[in-house]
C-alpha cells in the first residue's frame, strides 16, 4: 500500500511536471465520470426534499433496482443499451410512484421522525427483498460497449463507457432542466416547493405533482443504476447503500432542495473521491465524503448554492 505526501506528488522537473499534469487530467476525467453518476442520484434526493422536505433514504435502493432491471434486460431479453436504459428508467419511475403512494402519502401530516423511520424501513425492505429474490451473490454486469480508448492528449485517455456515461448524464440533466423550467408540471413543482397550501388554492393538484416528482427522481436513479453497472461491471443487492449516502452528501454539499446544487455536489464528490484514491489510498475515499458532510454542516449548513431560510414558529 502506497501513501503519498504533497512532496511526493509535486513535480520536481519539467518531465515530472508533464507527468503530474497528465495524471491530474486523467484523474479529473475519471472523477467527472463517477461524479455524473452521483449527480443523477443526488437529483432525486434534492427534488423530493425540495417538494415535501423528506429525505428519501430508499432512493439508493431504487438505484440498485435500476441496475438489476438493466441487467435483466441485457442478459435475458437481449436488449441493447438504450432500450435497457429506457425500460429501467420507466420501471423505477413506476416504483417511485408506488413507494410514495403506499409508504409516504399516508404519513404526509405525520412527524418527521415517523417519515424518516418509514424511509429506512422501505430501504431495508427493498434491499433484503431483492436479496431474497435474486440471491446475495455479486453478479457480473454484461459488457455492452467495446473497450475502446481515445487519447485526448498525450497520456490522457477516455474510454467508450465514460463517453456514454457523460453523454447520457448531460442529456438527462438538460431534459430535467427543461421539464422543471419550461413545462406546466415543472411550474407546478416549483409552486408546490414554495408553498403547498397556496399552490392548492391556485388549482394545482399537489398529490399528482408530488407523485410526478418521485417518478422523475426515481427514473434518474434507475439511469444511474444501469450506468454504474456498466462502469464497474458488477452489481449486488446492497450496492445502493454507500453510493446512496454519498449522493445524499452531494445533495447537502450543493444545497439540498436546489437542483443545480445537486449537480455541482455530485461532480464535486466524484472528483474529490477520485483524487483521494489516485494520490492517496482508496481506503480513504469513503471517509473523504463523510468528512465533507461534516465540514459542510459545520461551516455552511445550507450548502454551496443553498440559502439560509428561517422557519416560522
Amino acid at each position: 500500500m502506497n501513501y503519498y505526501s504533497l512532496y511526493d506528488v509535486w513535480p520536481k522537473s519539467d518531465s515530472e511536471g508533464v507527468r503530474f499534469l497528465t495524471q491530474f487530467l486523467q484523474q479529473l476525467i475519471n472523477g467527472i465520470s463517477l461524479g455524473s453518476i452521483y449527480a443523477l442520484i443526488a437529483l432525486g434526493y434534492t427534488m423530493v426534499y425540495g417538494i415535501i422536505k423528506l429525505i428519501n433514504f430508499a432512493h439508493g435502493d431504487i438505484y440498485m433496482l435500476g441496475a438489476y432491471i438493466g441487467y435483466a434486460c441485457i442478459t435475458f431479453l437481449g436488449l441493447g443499451f438504450m432500450p435497457s436504459l429506457i425500460i429501467s428508467m420507466v420501471a423505477c419511475a413506476v416504483l417511485g410512484i408506488l413507494i410514495e403512494k403506499i409508504a409516504y402519502k399516508p404519513l404526509r401530516n405525520a412527524t418527521r421522525i415517523a417519515v424518516l423511520i418509514t424511509a429506512i424501513g422501505v430501504s431495508l425492505f427493498l434491499e433484503y427483498g431483492t436479496m431474497a429474490i435474486v440471491g446475495p451473490t455479486t453478479r457480473a454486469f454484461p459488457p455492452i460497449f467495446s473497450n475502446t480508448t481515445f487519447e485526448i492528449i498525450d497520456g490522457v485517455v477516455i474510454n467508450t463507457t465514460q463517453i456514454y456515461i457523460l453523454i447520457v448524464t448531460f442529456l438527462l440533466m438538460v431534459l430535467l432542466q427543461y421539464v422543471v423550467r419550461r413545462t406546466k408540471m415543472g411550474k407546478a413543482m416549483r409552486a408546490v416547493s414554495t408553498d403547498q397550501d397556496a399552490a392548492r388554492l391556485m388549482g394545482i393538484n399537489v398529490d399528482k405533482t408530488i407523485s410526478f416528482t418521485f417518478a422523475i427522481g426515481s427514473a434518474l436513479a434507475g439511469a444511474a443504476g444501469i450506468l454504474v453497472g456498466i462502469y464497474y461491471n458488477s452489481i449486488e443487492p446492497l450496492m445502493g447503500m454507500v453510493p446512496g449516502v454519498k449522493a445524499f452528501v452531494a445533495a447537502v454539499l450543493g444545497g439540498i432542495g436546489v437542483i443545480p446544487g445537486a449537480m455541482l455536489g455530485g461532480f464535486s464528490i466524484g472528483i474529490i473521491e477520485t483524487f483521494v484514491s489516485g494520490y492517496g489510498s482508496s481506503l480513504y475515499k469513503d471517509a473523504a465524503a463523510y468528512a465533507i458532510l461534516i465540514l459542510v454542516l459545520l461551516i455552511k449548513p445550507s450548502g454551496l448554492l443553498g440559502k439560509n431560510i428561517r422557519e416560522k414558529v
